[in-house]
């Protein structure tokens, strides 16, 4: 699912880990649990009918890949006493995307920010709104830091240089210059000023002459 990235909230004393994944955030509903008083597990809260409707409403909005033929066996299922379902079962079934069942270093069970506010519900109702505070904040705090002068500085000297770099290429560099050349991605402004004035990079000019190359 992409690069993924994470950071972490405390709420009311639980630390609840965050996996950025492709521009979504999937918070950790195994680090959510904790907060729960009592032996509860996460497929507890899958057997209950209206969990089961409510990921079944959020996949078919957002996941044109949802199985609605396994939905409806699932959904008939949900809530009868003998009945068990884990997120590894619920997402092999259904192909959701909402829930995730990890291994290795982040494992445990991860939910879309949608579904993890949704389950902080169940774990409490005080636990959900200061879920939702604290994940606002953190998500201010990012884009403070992305909006602070040294980031926009950054980004301006970026977009300058590649500025430069085009008007070199547009204005400078001689018609003469392959297409290759033209293609390659130059790694320093050396190397354009080299092919604008020479015709090659520093590299080509010592592949092509080895003897005089220091």
């Amino acid at each position: 699912m992409g690069n993924k990235k994470s950071v972490n909230i405390e709420v009311e004393g639980t630390s609840i880990t965050i996996l950025n994944q492709s521009e979504q955030d999937y918070l950790s509903l195994t680090d959510m649990l904790k907060a729960k008083e009592g032996d509860f597990f996460i497929s507890d809260w899958l057997r209950n009918r209206n969990t089961i409707e409510f990921l079944g409403i959020w996949e078919g909005i957002y996941n044109p890949d949802f199985n609605y033929g396994e939905f409806a066996i699932i959904k008939i299922q949900a809530g009868l006493n003998s009945y068990k379902l884990s997120t590894k079962e619920w997402v092999e079934k259904t192909n959701a995307i909402g829930l995730q069942a990890k291994t290795g270093w982040y494992g445990g069970t991860y939910a879309h920010k949608d579904i993890a506010f949704e389950f902080g519900m169940w774990i409490s109702p005080k636990f959900k709104i200061y879920l939702i505070k604290e994940f606002q904040r953190l998500k201010e705090d990012e884009q403070r830091r992305l909006s602070n002068p040294w980031n926009i500085n950054r980004t301006l000297s970026k977009l300058n240089y590649r500025i430069h770099t085009d008007a070199i290429k547009t204005h400078i560099i001689p018609p003469t210059v392959s297409k290759a050349q033209a293609a390659t991605v130059y790694a320093t402004e050396a190397d354009l000023l080299n092919v604008a004035l020479f015709g090659q990079t520093a590299k080509q000019w010592r592949e092509a002459n080895p003897a005089l190359d220091p």
